[in-house]
C-alpha cells in the first residue's frame, strides 16, 4: 500500500558503498516515465548519473545541502524545458516523489536536493551550473536532484501523533 511507503519513507543522506542493480535502475526509470503530467505534455527529462565525477559535480551544485550526493551511488537529475508546459515545476515535482516512493518500495533510500531557485557557491544559479555540467539544451531548468542508494542509516518513521492535523480544514479554511 502507498500509505505504508509514506509512513516509513525518510530522507536518507548516507548510503552504503554499493551500486544499485541495473534491474532496479530500470524500474526507477519506468516509474519516472509513468509519472502523471499535465495534459500529457511530459516536459521533464531525466539524467541518470552513476559516474563518481558526475556525482561530485552534482554535490557541488549548491553551497549547502547537496554534499550527500558525494556518497550516493546513483542520482537522477530532474529537469525540463519550461517552454513545453506552464506547469513544468509541478510535473517535475510529481515525478520526483514517484521516484522517491518507488525507491522506497525497492528497499532503497533517497533524498531530494532542491536546485530550482538555489545558488551555486559562485553566486550564480545552481540550475545554470548543472545545465553546463550536464550539457543540457539551452533554456532547460533543473528542478531537483534525487540521490538514491542502499541506506547506511536507519531512521524511525515519523509517529502519527506528529502529523499536523491542524492543517486540515473542513469545507472552509479554519473549520
Amino acid at each position: 500500500m502507498i500509505l505504508s511507503l509514506l509512513q516509513k519513507r525518510r530522507s536518507i543522506r548516507r548510503f552504503e558503498a554499493r551500486s544499485v542493480e541495473e534491474e532496479k535502475v530500470d524500474v526507477l526509470i519506468e516509474a519516472l516515465l509513468r509519472s502523471p503530467s499535465s495534459k500529457g505534455r511530459n516536459p521533464w527529462e531525466f539524467v541518470v548519473a552513476t559516474d563518481p565525477e558526475t556525482l561530485a559535480g552534482l554535490a557541488a551544485a549548491k553551497a549547502r545541502g547537496g554534499d550527500f550526493l558525494n556518497n550516493a551511488p546513483l542520482a537522477i537529475v530532474i529537469c525540463a524545458d519550461p517552454e513545453k508546459c506552464d506547469v513544468w515545476i509541478e510535473d517535475c515535482s510529481v515525478a520526483a516523489i514517484i521516484l522517491q516512493l518507488t525507491a522506497e518500495d525497492l528497499g532503497l533510500g533517497s533524498c531530494w536536493s532542491q536546485i530550482r531557485l538555489r545558488q551555486h557557491a559562485d553566486g550564480g544559479p545552481a540550475s545554470d551550473y548543472l545545465c553546463d555540467l550536464l550539457d543540457l539544451p539551452e533554456g532547460y531548468q533543473v528542478e531537483a536532484v534525487i540521490g538514491i542508494g542502499y541506506p547506511a542509516e536507519a531512521k524511525p518513521p515519523h509517529p502519527k501523533s506528529a502529523l499536523q492535523y491542524e492543517k486540515v480544514h473542513a469545507d472552509r479554511f479554519g473549520q
